[in-house]
C-alpha cells in the first residue's frame, strides 16, 4: 500500500509519465471492450456493411425490436469503399500494430543489450567483431535493408509475426552501440572488481551487478525502439510489404492512399487510422520523456 502511495505521488509529479500511462491505459480499454463487441475474426474482414458509409450513431432501444430492421446499423467510425466496419480495423488494427512494435522492439533490444553487455565486459576479439559488424550495419540506412529484406521474401505473404521480425533483424545495432559504450565505463567500477575477487563469474556480474544499473535506461530505451519499430511498419506498410491481408494501421493508410480516400471524400477512412497512430506516438513520446527523468537524475525534480 506504501508502494502505491509513493507511486500516485510520482506520478503527479512527473506529468508526463501520468500522461502517457493514462493514453496507454485508454487504448487497452478501447481493444478490450471492442474485442467485446466485435469478433476480429469475422466483422473487419468481409464485407460488413454498405461501402463508404459515413460515421453514425443511430440507437436502437431493447423495447423497440423492430427498430433494427428500419434503421440502418450504426457504424461509429464508418466503413471503408469495401464495406468494411472501420471500428473493427481500429480494434484489432491497434492491437496488431502495437504488437509488432513490441515484438520488434523488444526482440531488438534484447539481441542488441546482450551484444553490448558481453562484447565490452569479454573484450578482446569476440568485442572487435561485434564492433564491426555494428559500424558495418549503422553505415546502410535502415529503411533500405527492410525494403530488401521485405521484398526478397517475393509472393511469401507477410504476417504480423513476420513484420515484427523483419524490423528487429536491424533495431538491435544502435542499442549494442550505445550500451556497449555505457559497460566500458562500468566495467572498471569498483562493485564490479569485487564481484570478480569474490569469485563471480562473467555472466553472473552482467545480470547480477550491471545491468540492474541500467533498468532505467533500458526501460526508456524499450520505449525508443517501440517507437522505431512501429514508424518502420508504418513505412514499409506504405510501400505496399506490410501484411497487405491484416487490418493493422499502417495497411489501412496504405489502402487509403491506393483507394485516393480523400480525393473521393472519405475523410473517416483516413481519419481513423491517422488519428489513432498519433494518439500511439504522443503516448509513447510522453512515457519516453518520464522515463528519462527516472534514468537521468540530472533532470529529475524534487519533491
Amino acid at each position: 500500500m506504501e508502494r502505491l502511495q509513493l507511486s500516485l505521488r510520482y506520478l503527479r509529479r512527473n506529468t508526463s509519465l501520468a500522461i502517457g500511462l493514462g493514453i496507454l491505459l485508454f487504448l487497452i480499454l478501447f481493444t478490450i471492450t471492442g474485442y467485446m463487441i466485435i469478433d476480429p475474426k469475422v466483422d473487419p474482414y468481409p464485407l460488413a456493411g454498405p461501402g463508404s458509409s459515413p460515421p453514425t450513431l443511430n440507437y436502437c432501444p431493447r423495447s423497440d425490436p423492430q427498430c433494427e430492421k428500419t434503421e440502418p446499423k450504426a457504424y461509429i467510425f464508418g466503413t471503408d469503399a469495401q464495406g468494411r466496419d472501420l471500428y473493427g480495423v481500429a480494434v484489432a488494427g491497434t492491437w496488431m500494430t502495437v504488437q509488432i512494435g513490441l515484438m520488434a522492439g523488444i526482440i531488438g533490444l534484447g539481441l542488441g543489450a546482450f551484444l553490448g553487455f558481453t562484447s565490452a565486459f569479454y573484450g578482446g576479439w569476440y568485442d572487435l567483431v561485434v564492433r564491426w559488424a555494428v559500424d558495418v550495419m549503422l553505415t546502410v540506412p535502415g529503411l533500405l535493408l527492410l525494403v530488401v529484406i521485405a521484398s526478397s521474401m517475393g509472393d511469401q505473404r507477410i504476417t504480423v509475426t513476420g513484420m515484427g521480425i523483419i524490423i528487429a533483424s536491424i533495431s538491435w545495432r544502435g542499442p549494442a552501440r550505445v550500451i556497449r559504450s555505457q559497460v566500458l565505463s562500468m566495467r572498471e567500477q569498483s562493485y564490479v572488481m569485487m564481484a570478480r575477487l569474490n569469485g563471480m563469474g562473467g555472466m553472473g556480474i552482467i545480470f547480477r551487478e550491471m545491468m540492474p544499473n541500467l533498468l532505467p535506461y533500458l526501460g526508456a530505451s524499450l520505449v525508443g525502439a517501440v517507437t522505431a519499430a512501429i514508424f518502420a511498419s508504418m513505412g514499409l506498410a506504405a510501400l505496399g510489404l506490410g501484411p497487405l491481408r491484416e487490418p493493422t494501421l499502417g495497411v489501412t493508410i496504405y489502402w487509403v492512399i491506393n483507394q485516393s480516400a480523400f480525393l473521393r471524400g472519405l475523410w473517416w477512412w483516413g481519419a481513423v487510422p491517422i488519428g489513432i497512430v498519433a494518439l500511439i506516438f504522443v503516448m509513447l513520446f510522453l512515457i519516453s520523456i518520464g522515463l528519462d527523468e527516472v534514468a537521468n537524475p540530472r533532470v529529475r525534480r524534487e519533491e
